[in-house]
């Protein structure tokens, strides 16, 4: 659970620790903003993305399904600044599909917490494997991240690519191949 009050508690000090003053009508409600925005940013805190992957559906489908270019935010826990970037997620079925949209939102729950991106995919990629049981899974995330655009080496427009895969999509050369083919469309 998001504590709304000891943010905006929090806000008010850092607002003071930079020289501005909350008193100041343009700032009066920042706090209670920034507290509402990170309730929003990191809900992912209490979920389980399993819970949402646990619908599947009896379908003899045994070949590679891809759900590409699924749009994704999160807050890089170093700097607590936002990467967002595109996420594709592929698996084998063994006897059971899961809803797209339910892949879609296993990225979010994951998404809204504190990550780094690598641990994200990891992740995103162990709890479709573990709750839907396919022969594999492979999840390809491409991000850029606001703390190496913004502040550091201050390079905008590059993108941090990282993949994780269980099972087949891991084992079988051709499995992953098709599913990078897949993706690089």
């Amino acid at each position: 659970m998001v504590d709304r009050d000891r943010i905006e508690r929090a806000m008010g000090e850092i607002v003071a620790a930079i020289g501005d003053d909350l008193v100041q009508m343009r700032l009066e409600e920042t706090p209670r903003r920034v507290a509402d925005m990170y309730a929003d940013l990191f809900s992912g805190m209490d979920a389980d993305p399993k819970d949402v992957l646990a619908t599947v559906f009896g379908e003899e489908h045994r070949d590679i399904v891809v759900l590409k270019d699924v749009p994704f935010s999160s807050i890089c826990e170093h700097h607590l600044l936002p990467f967002s970037g595109v996420a594709h997620i592929g698996y084998v079925p063994d006897g059971r599909v899961v809803g797209a949209s339910k892949l879609a939102r296993a990225l979010d729950i994951l998404a809204k917490r504190p990550q780094m991106q690598e641990r994200l995919t990891d992740q995103l990629v162990d709890a479709i494997y573990e709750a839907v049981h396919p022969h594999g899974v492979a999840a390809l995330l491409k991000a850029e991240h606001m703390c190496m655009s913004l502040r550091g080496v201050k390079k905008a427009g590059c993108s941090i690519v990282t993949s994780s895969s269980r099972g087949t999509l891991k084992t079988q050369v051709g499995a992953m191949n098709a599913f990078l083919t897949m993706v690089s469309d």
